[in-house]
């Protein structure tokens, strides 16, 4: 096979309201988990359901947009690519962390002012998401929370 591909298509329900940081060098970089669920019937006619958390990440001007319209409970698409990074915690232990660097997201839940809102919610996009995170200047004196 000549290329490789990292893609990542969600939908699912946002577990809590956008975290929003606003960076040194003026970036503005917004996390976000999201649950996606499944279910099945098992062998004794039991109805079982999964449920799977994931990590996303969304920079800049989709950061932004985030942290204004997202809330916790709405449901939301986003496309991405799939990054893991390690990280040193409190105790100098290395940590890894998996995450969806989001490239777009569509809000599929109206927004609490969807009166503002056209009747078909556009779709979002973040060009210049950074390649190589671990390039950004984080300064983050908190050596216990994550850098994101």
């Amino acid at each position: 096979m000549a290329g490789t591909v990292n893609k990542v298509i969600l939908i699912g329900n946002l577990g809590k309201d956008p975290e929003v940081r606003r960076l040194e060098n003026g970036a503005v970089v917004a996390n976000f988990p999201i649950a996606t669920s499944e279910s099945y019937t098992d062998k004794n006619g039991q109805k079982i359901e999964h449920t799977d958390w994931h990590d996303i990440v969304v920079w800049r001007g989709l950061a932004e947009i985030a942290e204004k319209y997202l809330r916790k409970g709405h449901k939301i698409y986003v496309e991405g690519r799939l990054k893991k990074r390690s990280y040193q915690d409190k105790d100098n232990q290395t940590r890894y962390i998996s995450e969806v660097l989001a490239d777009e997201f569509t809000m599929l839940t109206r927004p609490d002012n969807a009166n503002e809102q056209k009747p078909n919610e556009p779709n979002y996009s973040n060009e210049g998401t950074p390649n190589k995170m671990e390039n950004l200047d984080l300064n983050d004196k908190d050596e216990d929370v994550l850098p994101f």
